[in-house]
């Protein structure tokens, strides 16, 4: 747990860091590219406001994920990192759509832009957002993170394609280049985003988490000795790192002692085969052959006396 929280406050550091240098590039894309006429810097500023809602959204998400679980919140705030990268990218996706419309409109009537301007603010952005992608690439398996680090990775991109397209309209003072650049700037955004919808999407409709395959985890939990039958199968996420399963076994009447060990097998194949540590096993007894020849008295029978049982190898 000291672990987790140790790094979650190296998070949240490189994320402020990170904020503060995102809103001062804001700034100043903003002010030179009305200066330049520049939509391209102009659409870049967008595109690093996004980030620097990206990174408040993610930093927030970071802290409330370190918050214990609580009685209301059994399962604590794991969604919150989830619920921002949703909020985050979806808000870059109708951004995308703006900037493009704009584009398409400058292509029928050009404005001139000052290549200058363009190029040099444009260099101060690749640096810094190189640098703030490098910082989050080290802790990208966090969908929240890795939203944002997708994120800084495109603008550091798209800041490249600025520079090339300053040089482009220095050479040949072809207004077009500047719109065009937008559109593709555009497009990166929409296209980095989309994922990051889809991934959190499935995990807020508790869908089965994208890496995982339900059929394989299902034969994996029938094969363990003692298994007869598995059914009412359910695998979901919390976050998007940490998974959780529930579900009914079918095994032979034994007494609760024996069934442990079946128990602890198929705990140990779901951690092993597929990192699911939170899970959730009812076992149920088979109905005897003959009707009235059960050795076992009846309580025995009882299906959730014999097995609802959490295991827990990491930290929630």
């Amino acid at each position: 747990m000291h672990m987790v929280a140790t790094n979650s406050r190296r998070m949240q550091q490189v994320l402020l860091f990170s904020l503060v240098a995102t809103l001062c590039y804001v700034a100043a894309t903003f002010f030179f590219g009305l200066r330049a006429h520049s939509l391209a810097l102009l659409s870049e500023s967008g595109h690093n406001l996004s980030d620097a809602l990206a990174i408040a959204l993610s930093f927030v998400a970071v802290y409330f994920q370190r918050r214990p679980a609580t009685a209301q919140k059994t399962f604590g705030y794991q969604r919150a990192g989830v619920l921002a990268a949703f909020v985050n990218a979806t808000t870059l996706v109708a951004l995308a759509v703006w900037i493009a419309i704009s584009a398409i409109h400058r292509l029928y009537a050009p404005v001139a832009v000052q290549p200058r301007i363009m190029m040099s603010v444009a260099v101060a952005g690749v640096l810094m957002n190189g640098a703030i992608a490098t910082l989050l690439w080290q802790s990208s398996g966090d969908v929240n993170i890795r939203s944002v680090f997708l994120h800084m990775l495109g603008d550091t991109l798209s800041t490249a394609a600025i520079i090339a397209g300053g040089a482009g309209i220095l050479l040949t003072g072809a207004a077009w280049i500047d719109p065009a650049l937008s559109l593709l700037i555009a497009g990166a955004i929409a296209w980095s985003s989309a994922s990051i919808v889809r991934e959190t999407l499935n995990i807020l409709l508790e869908g089965t988490p994208l890496a995982l395959s339900l059929s394989e985890i299902h034969s994996a939990i029938a094969v363990v000795p003692g298994v007869l039958d598995v059914h009412d199968l359910h695998v979901w996420s919390l976050g998007s790192a940490s998974h959780a399963l529930a579900s009914h076994i079918t095994i032979s009447e034994m007494p609760i002692s024996d069934s442990a060990t079946i128990l602890d097998a198929i705990n140990t194949t779901l951690r092993e085969g597929f990192h699911i540590t939170h899970t959730t096993i009812q076992f149920e007894v088979r109905e005897c052959e003959t009707t009235n020849g059960c050795s076992a008295p009846p309580e025995a029978e009882e299906p959730s006396a014999h097995g609802h049982h959490h295991h827990h190898s990491h930290a929630h």
